[in-house]
């Protein structure tokens, strides 16, 4: 991904401050972007801001909830204010509340659906339409999962809200297009984090399972987010890519 460049682009990252988004946020920072990188842990986002600037990287923080519509409209203009413009924009953050479909709460369920959605949904269009206003364009990617093609046990809300953020990223090449703005989603599978990492099984559950022999590393993620992001897929829109090692061809599950 050397040949990636983004010196002059701006991007809001959200759910950075670890795992995924923090290593997109690294590289996008690393090769030249400047990077609102957002988590609501303030400790997770200082950390991870003074991180990717002792190594060079233009970054700053703001901590909130990525769910709530006048935390996002604030990020947005926090980062216009800073970089003069948004060309990028992640939308990472989410939950995962594993419950048994039966004794699901309507609380748990809202939860999920307000930050999985509704927090993306209109990240997305408070983003759009400072690009539209730009007149330059720019990309929008959504966060999306295996399980949003595969069922999984315990996951059915998780599993909604990311199947529909892959049809939202599809709905919005009609509403975007005329602005050169593309979208497009990305759907990891296992991937080891700080937080998977915590389950001393995970490794060897899903190299188990995965035809690739291993789980995904964040840069296998960051990699693929940033091409997606890029000039270079610039004619690329609508488009969801599973990264997984192979594990939905063949889907067994990790039980």
């Amino acid at each position: 991904m050397d040949q990636l460049k983004f010196s002059d682009q701006s991007a809001i990252v959200t759910g950075a401050g670890q795992g995924i988004g923090f290593e997109i946020s690294r590289q996008l920072a690393a090769q030249g972007a400047s990077v609102l990188l957002n988590d609501i842990d303030e400790k997770l986002t200082a950390s991870a801001v003074n991180k990717i600037k002792a190594k060079g990287g233009n970054c700053i923080g703001l901590s909130g909830d990525a769910g709530d519509v006048s935390f996002i409209k604030e990020m947005v203009k926090q980062a216009v204010n800073e970089f003069g413009q948004i060309n990028i924009v992640i939308a990472n953050a989410g939950i995962t509340l594993y419950a048994d479909f039966f004794d699901y709460t309507p609380d748990a369920f809202n939860k999920v659906m307000q930050l999985n959605l509704a927090g993306s949904f209109f990240l997305a269009q408070e983003t759009a339409k400072q690009m539209k206003k730009q007149t330059s364009g720019g990309s929008i990617l959504f966060m999306s999962s295996v399980v949003g093609h595969q069922a999984h046990k315990n996951l059915a809300a998780y599993a909604i809200t990311k199947a529909g953020l892959e049809m939202l990223a599809k709905n919005l090449v009609v509403e975007l297009s005329p602005y050169n703005i593309n979208v497009n989603a990305i759907a990891p599978g296992a991937t080891l984090t700080e937080r998977t990492l915590e389950d001393m099984e995970y490794t060897n559950t899903w190299s188990r399972i995965t035809p690739l022999g291993k789980p995904a590393t964040t840069d296998d993620i960051a990699n693929a987010a940033l091409f997606l992001v890029s000039t270079q897929s610039r004619h690329i829109t609508g488009q969801s890519l599973i990264i997984d090692g192979g594990w939905t061809s063949v889907s067994p599950s990790p039980y």
